[in-house]
Formats: C-alpha cells, sequence, structure tokens
C-alpha cells in the first residue's frame, strides 16, 4: 500500500516514536518503526522488556484496525511476550498481525526485529474489538 492511513496513536505510543511504514488491510498486517531510546535502556545497556512489549501491542492493535477500515478498536485481554535476544538503542521495526478476526474478539500476533532483522521478541494476544465510537478519544499525538 502507498497511500498509508492515518491510525490514531496514543502519547505513550508517540513516546515510543511510532510511526506507520507499511500496512495491508486485507492481510490485516502492519509494519511499525520505534525508536529504542537511550532513556528506556536497564542496567544491562539493553532495551527494558516493559518498552518492548509496549512496541509489541502497539503494533497489534493498529493490525486490527486496518483489518476493520478504521471502526474497531482494540482492548487487550491477554498478552503472551517472548523475548528472544537483546534490543539495543537503535530503530526498532514491528510487525502486527491478525490472526483471526471474529464480532468482538480478536486473536493477533507481532514481532520485533532489530536493524540487522533478528527476531528481538514476539508476542500473542488475545484483544476485544471496541466500536471506534465507544473507544476513548484518540490523542493527537502531540506531547
Amino acid at each position: 500500500m502507498t497511500d498509508l492511513p492515518a491510525i490514531p496513536h496514543s502519547p505513550s505510543a508517540a513516546l515510543l516514536g511510532w510511526r506507520l511504514l507499511a500496512c495491508d488491510r486485507a492481510k490485516g498486517w502492519v509494519r511499525i518503526g520505534f525508536d529504542g531510546k537511550r532513556e528506556f535502556l536497564n542496567p544491562a545497556g539493553t532495551v527494558q522488556g516493559g518498552f518492548l512489549a509496549a512496541m509489541l501491542d502497539d503494533c497489534m492493535g493498529p493490525a486490527a484496525w486496518i483489518m476493520t477500515g478504521g471502526e474497531r478498536y482494540t482492548a487487550t485481554i491477554d498478552m503472551t511476550v517472548s523475548f528472544l535476544a537483546p534490543a539495543k538503542p537503535g530503530p526498532i521495526i514491528g510487525e502486527g498481525q491478525v490472526v483471526q478476526l471474529g464480532g468482538s474478539i480478536a486473536f493477533l500476533e507481532a514481532r520485533l526485529f532489530g536493524p540487522d532483522d533478528r527476531v528481538l521478541a514476539r508476542a500473542t494476544s488475545t484483544a476485544r474489538l471496541v466500536a471506534g465510537t465507544a473507544a476513548v478519544k484518540p490523542a493527537t499525538g502531540r506531547a
């Protein structure tokens, strides 16, 4: 897709450096760029797992939003994360995918990649689909 939709995102996503790089509505798939900032590092010098989990979550919700044509937001019910490799400061790429979309529940997955395409972390999630009008009004992205 060459024309990327304007996906609403939260101030917390903006803090992570969230930016939509590519998407495919029919497949329920998104590629999102993040910034592994120095402020996110743990004492070992790698991005702390909580920030990586937030990045994964911020890949899965937009995948469902894209697939529903912007009519549904997600409320995460559960999320399982596996940390596979240390994430160094710098660019991180995430990919989110809808595994199955039901009437009120979505099954989602995501992966994060380092600059060398190494998988840093992966997640699966179950999320409740919420009508856009019932969701909390999205932030403008301004901090």
